[in-house]
């Protein structure tokens, strides 16, 4: 994978906004506010952590712009999910759901056919309308709807979004409850992408080793596997509502020991 590259994507790397801590809670209290140019501008000034997360791939074979796309995605997903009351770091909750989405671009990438670059840019382009288009319109939009937005063709867009179907199957939703979303993606299981392999590199572990074995494991569910809080209730086996509880105050344990 070719490292120390300019521009990526079409993308000057080079020229990056660098958002500071005011300017990100502006722009989110405005995302909240169903701002999509605020929406624009926080994953752009984000764009620079997806290019370190992408560089602890750098041993994979992988073209880098492939790489920083599937990124890319992981950091919509972060964003849009991200709840500012917990008093969380944005970047402690994007970068395990980067390194995520890339792991498993990565597993469902290796035994596939190569696609063209083309096609991989426009059925990318189709993921990331099709999620925008979802939330706005709270339904799942319609081909013709993504391509008109897209300026590309229905015929081209089903081309293109076959030709990727193995990794776009990921993101096919199995069913809503309450606005949160469960994905094909969420019941699979990844057991490379677990806490130890990059937990330290957080500068968390210790914080962790403040926690009891129940907030150890919800916090490391949620965060480290991007699994929703509905989904953690189901597998440890308690109510959503005490997940959300363990949830808040393991992470008040946490803030408190990283700024003592």
């Amino acid at each position: 994978m070719a490292q120390g590259r300019v521009e990526i994507c079409g993308v000057n790397t080079s020229r990056l906004p660098l958002l500071k801590n005011g300017e990100k809670e502006a722009l989110f209290a405005r995302i909240q506010d169903g701002d999509q140019e605020a929406r624009e501008a926080y994953i752009e000034g984000n764009l620079r952590l997806v290019l370190s997360v992408i560089k602890r791939f750098s041993s994979s074979n992988e073209n880098v712009d492939d790489l920083f796309q599937i990124g890319c995605i992981g950091l919509i997903k972060a964003i849009d999910n991200f709840d500012t009351s917990l008093n969380v770091k944005f970047s402690t909750y994007a970068v395990p759901m980067i390194i995520g989405e890339i792991r498993r671009f990565l597993r469902d990438n290796s035994s596939s056919i190569r696609v063209s670059r083309s096609l991989k840019d426009t059925a990318y382009k189709a993921i990331y309308v099709r999620e925008a288009l979802t939330r706005k319109n709270l339904k799942e939009p319609t081909i013709e709807e993504i391509a008109s937005e897209v300026g590309i063709s229905k015929e081209d867009i089903v081309y293109a979004m076959d030709a990727i179907q193995n990794p776009m199957s990921l993101y096919e939703p199995v069913f809503t409850d309450g606005g949160d979303t469960l994905y094909v993606m969420d019941q699979i299981s990844d057991k490379k992408n677990k806490e130890e392999t990059w937990v330290e590199h957080l500068s968390l572990s210790d914080a962790m080793k403040m926690l009891s074995d129940r907030e150890h494991e919800i916090i490391t569910l949620r965060f480290f596997e991007g699994k929703t809080q509905m989904e953690v209730a189901e597998l440890i086996g308690i109510s959503q509502a005490q997940v959300s509880r363990l949830e808040k105050n393991a992470l008040r344990t946490m803030r408190a020991y990283l700024t003592a």
